[in-house]
């Protein structure tokens, strides 16, 4: 077996950077030990040993063994009652336990040892004079490792120690060290949290938990292959073990193990435990420091990738007394990242807290809402600017929450990607869209084209393609009487592979458009490839293009490029009619917003389709609507 690699508790220089530094001073040395720093490596003798024995002698006459062969580090009690305490506290590498005392005897302890999860690792060896099979065989069931028989052998004593401590410390490797990365895993993770936070309970010091979560590492799982996505979370995991190993020093303790702890926590989450940090400036920088490294690029193979991650900071005690609690800040703050801006980091607050409630709630209700058949769909058209003829309409999604009343996307998409219900409300969409088009087609009431949303994370997904031929099929509807319209950011998120699927998509007569154009970043050699049909310009560029310059010559560009490239040009958000007359005079195609209509119910809009002309609204109205 590889052995893996050290762990970061053995990589910090606690004595750089004194100015950001904690001193646990006035500590009893022997009242509170920490847990060895190498914890691969309890086979060596700087391993603790605790004895518990009724007698002095006993303990004395096996540390004296111990001591003649090199064993330094001993933790010893007669008073049985006191073991269980002892051991939370000191968490030795192994324990020797008399089994007989009058108190609490060895099989007592040993049953409470296997029902707390933070202690059932730790081997025991018995201590008895008893030589019936009975015995045995009952401590062995209790969880015991070995037996010594009393009066005990020196080389026996330490022949069997020995093999215990190696034995001990191959298991160690295997339950507490991440297989892929090398890093601590979850289990140890939590147990090093675990007491940590006793320690800041018992003698007032503080700490912090970072949380880290990748950006879009599913997508380049799905993309480049779980292969690439493994190559990645190992360079990662290098990058965060080497940034807080040369990083400046969060505390300094007297106490030996008081150390920092990088671990992977699972999938494309990584945690960092920080002992011993009351300032949260000092959480901050290492955060911040994080985000840095890991933004750098980074290439696997051939491939040239930009990974970003985002951050939740938790402190304790503030945010917590107990492991749970302060995991739970540190998520909370992380998620929150994630949904303001990636590659940034959150510290916890009740604020953060309070609203990670409301989102709980509101997803809870999102998964219902289908069933309850609180989703509608709502129609704004869309005008030919020559005729002012209706030429299509796009399709908006929204949600009738039984208490929050008309729920617009933008409250509740989000969430939906997170969570993976955007596939589900994504096909709902895309055949009730198609549906509610043939019941006004069958009705008489002609309308040339409906236009539907697909996010990104619809995009990515292999079943969108047969998800459309499906709807269509469904509602028998040709497939030129549909538009789907993907945002720029989608599309050029991974170009040359979008090429295909939009090409799919295209093959089956379905009309495709550009969303949101102009927010984005788009390479012309990319477009001209792209097999589209419309590009509509974003309603931030629209507002008030007739007095801002920069706007102005953007748009003008944009239908000028557009025209070149063939291609239908669509304004969203046009308000006022002084937007109207600069984009008929630029020769835009297209136009949809208040100035015309807002968006209406299907029952609404259908009378809409009974206009030979839509008019425009009055000002007041259109602001208003």
């Amino acid at each position: 077996m590889n052995k893996l690699p050290k762990d970061l508790a053995q990589q910090v220089d606690w004595e750089a950077a004194a100015s950001e530094s904690v001193v646990l001073s006035g500590l009893p040395d022997a009242e509170l030990a920490l847990p060895d720093a190498n914890d691969g490596g309890a086979s060596s003798k700087a391993a603790k040993i605790m004895l518990v024995d009724d007698e002095d002698i006993s303990i004395e006459m096996l540390q004296a063994f111990l001591e003649d062969v090199g064993y330094q580090s001993f933790v010893s009690t007669t008073q049985s009652p006191e073991a269980f305490d002892l051991l939370h506290n000191e968490r030795p590498d192994v324990l020797l336990l008399d089994l007989h005392m009058p108190e609490v005897n060895g099989f007592e302890i040993l049953s409470r040892m296997q029902a707390d999860p933070t202690l059932k690792r730790i081997p025991v060896i018995m201590l008895t004079a008893a030589a019936d099979a009975a015995t045995k065989l009952e401590a062995l069931k209790l969880g015991a490792t070995d037996f010594l028989a009393k009066p005990v052998d020196p080389s026996e004593l330490v022949l069997r120690l020995r093999n215990t401590l190696a034995a001990k410390a191959y298991q160690d490797q295997l339950a507490y060290y991440d297989v892929l990365t090398g890093l601590s895993n979850r289990e140890r993770f939590l147990d090093r949290l675990d007491w940590t936070i006793r320690f800041s309970r018992r003698y007032g010091t503080a700490g912090a938990v970072l949380q880290i979560g990748l950006d879009r590492f599913k997508h380049i799982n799905e993309a480049l292959g779980p292969g690439v996505g493994d190559r990645v979370l190992r360079a990662i995991a290098q990058r965060l073990d080497e940034s807080l190993r040369d990083s400046d020093i969060v505390a300094r303790t007297t106490a030996e193990g008081l150390q920092p702890l990088l671990s992977r926590m699972g999938g494309d989450e990584f945690t960092v435990l920080l002992p011993g940090v009351v300032k949260s400036d000092v959480a901050g920088a290492v955060a911040q420091r994080i985000l840095d490294v890991v933004a750098l690029p980074l290439s696997i193979g051939r491939q040239e990738l930009f990974v970003t991650c985002c951050i939740g900071v938790a402190l304790f005690p503030a945010d917590g007394t107990a492991r749970d609690t302060v995991l739970k800040a540190a998520g909370v703050a992380m998620r929150h990242a994630k949904v303001d801006r990636r590659g940034s980091y959150r510290f916890f607050s009740r604020q953060l807290n309070a609203r990670s409630r409301e989102r709980l709630s509101l997803e809870t209700d999102l998964r219902r809402a289908i069933e309850r058949d609180e989703l509608a769909l709502f129609y704004q058209p869309k005008v030919d600017l020559k005729t002012n003829r209706m030429v299509g309409a796009e399709a908006l999604l929204r949600w009738r929450h039984p208490q929050h009343g008309i729920v617009g996307p933008a409250s509740f998409i989000p969430l939906a990607e997170d969570t993976g219900l955007i596939m589900p409300l994504g096909t709902w969409v895309l055949n009730t869209a198609c549906r509610q088009l043939q019941i006004w087609q069958a009705a008489g009431r002609k309308l040339p084209r409906v236009s539907i949303n697909v996010s990104s994370h619809q995009f990515r997904q292999r079943g969108l393609v047969q998800g459309i031929r499906d709807a269509l099929a469904g509602a028998q509807l040709d497939a030129r009487h549909l538009c789907v319209e993907i945002t720029e950011s989608a599309i050029m998120d991974n170009a040359q592979e979008n090429i295909s699927t939009l090409d799919e998509i295209k093959s089956g007569g379905v009309a495709l458009s550009v969303d949101d154009f102009g927010t984005g970043y788009s390479s012309l050699s990319y477009l001209k490839r792209f097999p589209i049909d419309e590009m509509k310009i974003d309603r931030s560029l629209i507002a008030n293009v007739d007095g801002d310059k920069d706007n102005a010559a953007i748009v003008t560009a944009i239908i000028a490029m557009a025209h070149s490239l063939h291609l239908r040009v669509v304004a969203e958000g046009v308000e006022r009619t002084p937007e109207l007359a600069f984009l008929r005079h630029l020769g835009c195609d297209e136009c949809q917003g208040y100035l015309y209509s807002r968006p209406l119910s299907a029952r609404d809009f259908a009378a809409l389709l009974l206009v030979d002309q839509l008019p425009l609204l009055e000002p007041a109205s259109a602001a208003g609507a």
